[in-house]
């Protein structure tokens, strides 16, 4: 193998299998570096939500009012921990500038761009048998409380309509016809049946990990630690364990990448949004599609191995220990929305969802270190993202032309 193709890639999530996967197929000699192995991380406990008809940014007008009551409340869907904020201050402040009308209008673009291609791209790097087993393209509702358009739902509905996305109105009684024993105080919804689901998140990174071996590539159970740049190219990445050499690395390590980068001076606005859930097995009602309760900020998506409940933002960093009361509040939602849910013992879960202020990812090149690439900062979005930006970031390795203009993405749009 020519050494100017092999390619170190860091982290087995969705985006790193994926990109690892389309390099491999490029002709590259790829090697994985994870030290939780594929699907480790935020990609096994994800809601498992595919939304190439998504193109809603998080930060939007008006939400900053929200932002009060919303700390306040200590069952709401954000929480900030107070030893944690003066470190995410920087980033919140962005947050806000990025929900300003005219940049979620450029936002939105970007994102349609990106998430448009979504269910092609599983299909092309599972193939139909696999794609069939794992993904159900059969759409998602979102459910309000009361009456009303919020500030919010008329911004989403004029970001719809600007992308020509369908969706189909659900009164009251669509609803119940729909998700027989939800509750009363749902009173109005949204079909989006573009949208879709994986049956298993893990499983199916799993599954993209199994096809790059098959492939030729390999994924090694060690923990990157430092990047350093080789005299007359390419890099060494120094693990717990040995040093990888490659021409090429690529930083997917998620909510960790800011770990490697920061010693190189690639200052990135990057954050975990911690993500809960509790997964619920045997569950009494099993819904037949995805449900985002936008009122309280969760979803619940049925799951091979039951009901999946998972939402809420958590900002307190890498190292807080996980809050289960935030998990199980979760599971007090549920079942406010489907008073007859009951099911086996529930499985709390934490996540670190790895969140730029603008919502889009960071893609491509690191600035000026030749050889160096980055696909991470998916944030709520990554099962839909990260196989349309490891395809953009392959291409741009093995210098073909990206299907779409990558600049939305670049580092250098943080400058």
């Amino acid at each position: 193998m020519d050494a100017s193709r092999s390619v170190v890639v860091v982290g087995a999530g969705v985006a790193g299998t994926s990109t690892a996967l389309y390099l491999a197929r490029a002709g590259f000699s790829v090697t994985v570096l994870d030290p939780l192995g594929p699907a480790g991380g935020t990609s096994f406990g994800n809601a498992g939500l595919l939304s190439a008809n998504t193109v809603v940014p998080i930060a939007l007008p008006g939400m900053l009012r929200k932002v009060p009551g919303w700390l306040a409340d200590p069952t709401g869907p954000v929480t900030v921990r107070a030893a944690y904020l003066p470190r995410a201050a920087g980033w919140l402040w962005r947050w806000v500038q990025a929900g300003r009308l005219d940049r979620v209008q450029a936002i939105s673009d970007a994102m349609a761009k990106l998430h448009a291609p979504a269910f092609d791209c599983w299909k092309e790097l599972l193939g139909d048998s696999l794609y069939r087993d794992l993904i159900r393209q059969t759409g998602q509702v979102q459910v309000w409380e009361g009456k009303g358009e919020s500030t919010s739902a008329a911004v989403e509905r004029s970001l719809r309509e600007r992308h020509g996305i369908k969706a189909e109105v659900l009164g009251a009684d669509d609803l119940r016809q729909l998700f027989p024993g939800i509750a009363r105080t749902i009173t109005r919804g949204l079909l989006v049946p573009g949208n879709g689901h994986t049956v298993s998140p893990a499983r199916l990174v799993r599954t993209l990990a199994e096809l790059l071996l098959a492939e030729g590539g390999a994924i090694v159970p060690e923990k990157a630690l430092k990047l350093i740049p080789r005299e007359g190219g390419g890099w060494t990445v120094m693990t717990n364990v040995a040093n990888r050499h490659a021409a090429h690395v690529v930083v997917a390590g998620g909510a960790w990448s800011r770990a490697l980068l920061d010693p190189l001076r690639i200052r990135v606005p990057l954050e975990t949004e911690r993500g809960y859930h509790a997964a619920l097995p045997s569950p009494s009602v099993e819904p037949r599609l995805p449900i985002l309760q936008k009122s309280r900020g969760f979803g619940l998506t049925p799951m091979e191995d039951g009901l999946r409940i998972a939402g809420t933002v958590e900002i307190a960093g890498l190292d807080a220990a996980p809050d289960e009361g935030r998990a199980r509040i979760l599971l007090d939602h549920a079942r406010a929305l489907f008073p007859g849910l009951d099911g086996g013992e529930p499985r709390l879960w934490l996540g670190f969802r790895p969140s730029t202020p603008d919502s889009l990812p960071i893609l491509g090149p690191a600035g000026a270190r030749p050889g160096l690439h980055l696909c991470l900062g998916h944030g709520h979005f990554g099962m839909t993202g990260g196989p349309p930006s490891g395809r953009l970031v392959a291409r741009m390795i093995a210098g073909d032309a990206p299907q779409i203009d990558a600049a939305p993405y670049a580092a250098s749009r943080f400058a």
